[in-house]
Formats: C-alpha cells, structure tokens, sequence
C-alpha cells in the first residue's frame, strides 16, 4: 500500500492497458475513476473498486474537481492502418480530445498527468536501440496524434506548471488480474498467434522472412502489461511541476517474430501454422527501446521479461475468454 493515496483518474480504463494500471492503482491504495466510452473498452475490463464513468474525453470537465491530484491518460485510438484509411477520427479524438482534457486539468486545478505515449512517434529509426532523442518522424497518423500530444503537454508545462510524464511504450503483452487483449479488429503479433492456436484462424502471417536480423524475420521489443503498470505508478509519484519527462518503456532486447511463433507453440502446444507473406512497407528490422531514463528517473526495472512467461499469461487470458463464450 502507497504512504501517499491519491485520487485519481482514469481515461480509457476500460480498455487493455488502461484496466490493468487502474487495477494497479486500487491494490497500491489509490482512490479510482474511470473515466471510457467502451468504444474499444469493455466494462469488464474496469476492475472492482473503481468508480466508472461512462463517457467520451471530452467529458472530463464533468467529472474532475478540485478533490483529485492526478490523470492518467489512455483514451485514444491506436490502430494504426485504420489512422491511415481516417486520420479526422484521429485528430479529433487524440489530439483534439487530449486539448479538453488539458482544459479540464486547469480548470479543476488537478496537475499532474501521465501520459500514454507510443514509439510510433519515432517512426522508422536510424539507430537502435531508439532513445529518447531520436528523431521523430512517426509514419502514420496515429503516431502523429501521439507526437503532437506529447508537444502539447510540453507546452502546458511550460506555460502552467504542469507536472507530467509520458512513457512511450513498444509492444505490450500479456495479461494480468483477469485483464488482457481483446481488440477487435486484433492487429498484435502474440494474440493472433494465439487466435490460430485457438482454432480461430488458419495460420500467422509472416511478412518477410529476408530481413537483416539473425532468422530472417522482424525484431520487436515486448514488454509485460504488469511491468508497463509498474511504471505508470513510479512515474505518477516522480512528475516535477513545470517539467514534461518522456521515457521510453520496453526490455531493451528484441526477439523475432520467429522465436514468437515458436515459443508460442511450446507453450500452448498446439502447431500454429504460419504463411510466407513479403515485407510489409515501413516495418524497420529491428525496433528495441533504450529504457535507462526510466530506469534512471524513475527507478523503473522489469521482471517480466521472459517471453515464455509473457506468453503463458497472454494463453491463460485468450483461454478464459474462450471458457466464458
């Protein structure tokens, strides 16, 4: 239990990431409101013992007062072929969105904010492993919306003394207290390799199997949901006034998109057929996260790393969904 509760709220809490740190929130002692309009979310997902709000971001002004000290900021849409095909739905919403709540925040005096960022607003990198000052270049209009975020929240540090933090995270996996990934449509490598375990679909894609990298296929940084929580909790302790922290979140190694399917096979013991697809534009070989700024600012360390581990809880999750149908 933290010696420093606080209120807080929740935007997006319904949903993967944001019900897992909500959940996080609660055991540490915190006092929880959801704020989500389960356009992606589900009501399961907000865990007991937190107050829940049905309603869209832009609604934040009904809900915070002077009584609560902080925000943690999860309500946006993330699919990134979809931001492409809409990108208006994505202004609106993550940038647009993200611009009342900030009003909101001052208006009610609340000021502090952690912030849901992502590496897509690196884009493709030069260099890896992708620190903090590389340059951004995001390569698709979610992880635009995300950027111009994250200039904003700068800005009102600046200018009004807001304390915030956001953490860019790269793959996030696994499950944790009866939450997981359930998005649909499912675009993520782990639950789709666990969809075809499951019988639900015919095989995985792999697209490009000739990269640069030690079996030929993709490299990605996963890092457990609980560990990405752990770090929304730190980083809700360690926000300066004045001052915006960005710190990136992941293992800082990778494994391929390979080791994924067959590590998945040893844990579910199931086949799991894959497809040869070519390269997909703009997949870059190898996308792993620098986490020493986390790991120096906030004294953040994950112990979740092992795959195996990640995907057995992520199996466990996709199987008890399966039981509740």
């Amino acid at each position: 239990m933290t010696e420093n509760p606080r209120k807080v709220l929740v935007t997006g809490g319904a949903g993967y990431i944001g019900g897992v740190v909500a959940a996080r929130l609660l055991n540490a002692g915190h006092q929880v409101t959801v704020l989500d309009d389960l356009s992606t979310g589900f009501r399961a997902g907000v865990p007991d013992g937190a107050e829940f709000v049905e309603g869209r971001i832009q609604d934040a002004a009904e809900v915070l007062d002077p009584g609560y000290d902080a925000v943690l900021h999860f309500a946006a849409f993330s699919q990134v072929g979809e931001s492409v095909a809409d990108p208006g739905k994505y202004w609106r919403n993550n940038v647009g969105g993200t611009m009342d709540l900030l009003d909101a925040m001052r208006g009610a005096g609340v000021r502090t904010l952690v912030f849901s960022s992502t590496a897509a607003t690196y884009g493709e990198p030069a260099t890896v492993p992708i620190t903090e000052d590389a340059v951004t270049a995001p390569t698709s209009p979610y992880g635009a919306s995300k950027l111009a975020v994250d200039h904003m929240i700068g800005a009102e540090c600046a200018a009004h003394g807001l304390a915030a933090v956001s953490l860019r995270y790269f793959n996030v996996a696994g499950a944790y207290g009866g939450q997981g990934e359930r998005h649909d449509p499912e675009s993520h490598l782990i639950p789709l390799v666990l969809q075809v375990a499951q019988d639900r679909r015919e095989a995985i894609a792999v697209f490009g199997d000739d990269y640069p990298t030690p079996d030929g296929t993709c490299v990605r940084d996963y890092i457990h949901v609980a560990d990405l929580a752990d770090a929304h909790l730190l980083a809700l302790t360690h926000a300066a006034p004045g001052e915006h922290l960005v710190c990136n979140l992941g293992n800082g190694s990778g494994f391929s998109v390979r080791e994924v399917i067959d590590t998945a096979r040893q844990v579910t013991g199931h086949p799991i057929p894959e497809t040869a697809q070519p390269r997909r534009a703009g997949d870059p070989a190898v996308l792993v996260a620098s986490a020493q700024r986390a790991r120096d600012r906030l004294g953040w360390q994950p112990v979740r790393t092992d795959l195996a581990g990640i995907i057995r809880d992520a199996w466990t999750f996709a199987q008890s969904l399966r039981e509740d149908a």
